[in-house]
């Protein structure tokens, strides 16, 4: 049974219009129109229990708005959502223990106090009894590396710091649902990787499911096996983060460096695939994957090659290439 059930889900909005002037303010208070927005469209997926995906795409493609429907903040328009065997939208207090949801630069904790008040705050909320609260506060401080920072105020804490700090409070209730919304924002590489190692483990430890949205593609190649992509509020991929690449970018990226500098120009390297660059002894090309053995080994053959490299493309580039040029 999957953990996470989704669909045909949507979200509309309808936002009212309004002329300018004095007149239009006069209709738009007796007779107000409305345009609707359609956010989700018809959305479907499912999630087994202690996956991790990713769940990707550009800014207002209707990824947070997806994430509050499956919390429960939002109410959708259409659809059918399980989470946990809940519907999000009766916001159960069963259904509030067993999920989480963390946005990045989004705090909880209070602002003067140390961290360990505020999580005595949720461990009190969540009936949790002394001895489960010592317990898992110290466990996650320890996989967070935190044991010191939870007794000082939290505005002394750095970023990293109080985004741990937000994460061990998010946790204490030991969700079985993760919905994380950029919680490496803002923090530095040292801090990302921690924050990365730390939901590794964490799913690792409790067999916890994570639905993750993240802007930066480390996180989601470090985490994520599987992918969802969100554009203009419809998903278009739900597959293998490896089989993305292979839908959206069929080609490989060929770098050749000649043993002497050849008296060539770009248009007697064309035939072996798209130049990308060329500068002194080095030469970029793209080459179509069903043809790169054949393409390789005409190269082989005709130039003399002192190096010769086969790379994927980055998948941040291969993802921003899709919504620019709405590949789907």
């Amino acid at each position: 049974m999957p953990i996470i059930d989704v669909q045909n889900l949507a979200k509309i909005y309808p936002v009212a219009l309004k002329e300018p002037g004095i007149k239009g303010t006069f209709r738009h208070f007796f007779h107000r129109t409305y345009r609707h927005i359609e956010a989700v469209k018809q959305v479907s997926f499912a999630i087994e229990p202690g996956e991790i995906v990713g769940f990707l795409g550009p800014n207002g493609a209707g990824k947070t708005t997806t994430l509050k429907m499956l919390t429960g903040l939002i109410y959708p328009s259409g659809g059918d959502l399980r989470v946990a065997g809940h519907q999000p939208f009766a916001r159960s207090p069963a259904f509030l223990k067993q999920i989480t949801l963390v946005m990045g630069q989004k705090q909880q904790l209070i602002w003067d106090l140390p961290a360990l008040d505020s999580l005595r705050i949720n461990g009190a909320i969540y009936n949790l009894t002394d001895a489960e609260f010592r317990q898992r506060v110290g466990e996650l401080a320890e996989m967070l590396s935190i044991q010191s920072q939870i007794n000082q105020p939290v505005r002394k804490l750095s970023l990293g710091e109080r985004m741990k700090a937000e994460m061990l409070a998010a946790l204490l209730h030991r969700p079985q649902v993760l919905f994380l919304d950029e919680p490496t924002l803002g923090l530095d590489v040292n801090a990302q990787v921690a924050v990365r190692n730390f939901l590794q483990d964490y799913n690792q430890r409790y067999g916890a499911t994570v639905l993750l949205t993240s802007h930066y593609m480390a996180d989601i190649t470090a985490l994520c096996d599987r992918v969802l992509v969100i554009h203009q509020g419809s998903l278009i991929y739900d597959g293998l983060l490896d089989g993305l690449l292979d839908r959206f970018a069929p080609y490989r990226e060929v770098s050749v460096e000649f043993e002497h500098h050849p008296s060539i120009t770009p248009e007697t390297l064309m035939p072996y695939g798209e130049l990308q660059s060329l500068n002194g002894c080095k030469a970029t090309f793209l080459v179509r994957t069903g043809e790169l053995t054949q393409t390789v080994s005409q190269m082989l053959r005709d130039l003399n090659i002192q190096d010769l490299t086969v790379t994927e493309p980055p998948i941040e580039d291969v993802i921003g290439k899709v919504f620019r040029e709405g590949r789907f």
